[in-house]
């Protein structure tokens, strides 16, 4: 026999196990992680619940935009964000793939319009000073046809902005400081603004395409002057002291164009294409021509003057009130 069965109290003196029931605890140094994991993920979530339509634009000058932070807006509202910038297979163009906000998808549609504002370009724009902190960014004018996702981006905002209108080539010897975008002025009326530049075909001179709006075709005649107003005329008289003309600030900073009509009832009214040349300054009876042109109407104006009665007359307005 065992001595335990000899010694039953040998039994009572052996330890006895205890038993522990275990409950699970969660770390405290896990919660800030776990949140964390958490934030992301409702983060990333809504941005995706955001994304919209992926377009690609062509411009032939990528200069400024940057994937993942060069915006798309309308209006001044962010729509979308540049995701990628590369060249073309040929070499040519650059390739500028964008990521619309879904509330924005109505823009990839046939007609609209892309272009990239930039410091560098638009200068003379003061409303662009903001590039300075920002940077570029594009810009849309949004169509209304069929769903589209390629687009080919204009280069500059007036020739977006003024699709249509009258377009005239001008010869000079010298370029200057004109650019696209530089405008265009009708007795220091904004009538339309430069498109492109280049040389001419023997590279003897310079051709500036302009473009005017279609509501100032008009005054684009057979007989018209243009000439350069980029920057300040300063002149300097003895009795009449110092005297300074500039057409106006955006001319001084990017350059800028004036043109006048003759009177001339045998004048025809300028078509596509017409060549001009640009002259360096104006002579004096150019600056006298004063055409009676009849222009449309301007729609904001129009609308706004039908909230309004037109002017009285003279004779109208001395009439006592009892008598009107």
């Amino acid at each position: 026999m065992t001595d335990s069965q000899e010694d039953p109290g040998a039994v009572d003196k052996l330890p006895r196990a205890k038993v522990k029931r275990h409950r699970w605890s969660f770390p405290v140094m896990w919660v800030v992680p776990v949140v964390a994991a958490l934030v992301a993920g409702y983060l990333v979530y809504d941005q995706v619940r955001e994304f919209g339509p992926k377009i690609t634009i062509r411009f032939k000058d990528g200069s400024g935009l940057k994937a993942g932070r060069t915006l798309i807006q309308y209006n001044g509202v962010r729509i979308g964000e540049v995701k990628s910038v590369r060249l073309s297979d040929d070499l040519r163009d650059v390739m500028v793939e964008v990521r619309l906000l879904r509330s924005a998808a109505s823009v990839a549609r046939e007609g609209s319009v892309f272009w990239i504002v930039r410091l560098g370009t638009e200068l003379q724009d003061i409303s662009n000073l903001g590039t300075v902190i920002t940077g570029a960014y594009i810009q849309v004018l949004p169509g209304t046809g069929e769903p589209k996702s390629d687009f080919v981006g204009m280069e500059g905002s007036q020739a977006a902005l003024e699709p249509e209108g009258l377009e005239v080539v001008l010869h000079t010897r010298r370029l200057g400081s004109l650019k696209p975008s530089s405008p265009v002025y009708y007795r220091g009326i904004e009538v339309g603004a430069v498109r492109a530049v280049q040389l001419s075909a023997d590279a003897t001179a310079a051709e500036i395409h302009v473009r005017i709006k279609p509501r100032y075709v008009k005054l684009v005649r057979s007989g018209s002057k243009f000439w350069n107003s980029s920057g300040a005329d300063v002149k300097f008289g003895l009795f009449s002291g110092l005297e300074v003309n500039v057409e106006s600030l955006k001319s001084l900073v990017g350059g800028g164009i004036v043109f006048a009509t003759p009177n001339d009832p045998k004048a025809r009214q300028a078509r596509n294409g017409t060549s001009f040349f640009l002259y360096d300054q104006p002579e004096k009876d150019w600056l006298e021509w004063a055409p009676r042109i009849s222009i449309p109407p301007d729609e904001s104006s129009q609308k706004h003057g039908r909230k309004k009665k037109g002017p009285q007359s003279p004779e109208a307005a001395s009439k006592p009130a009892q008598e009107k």
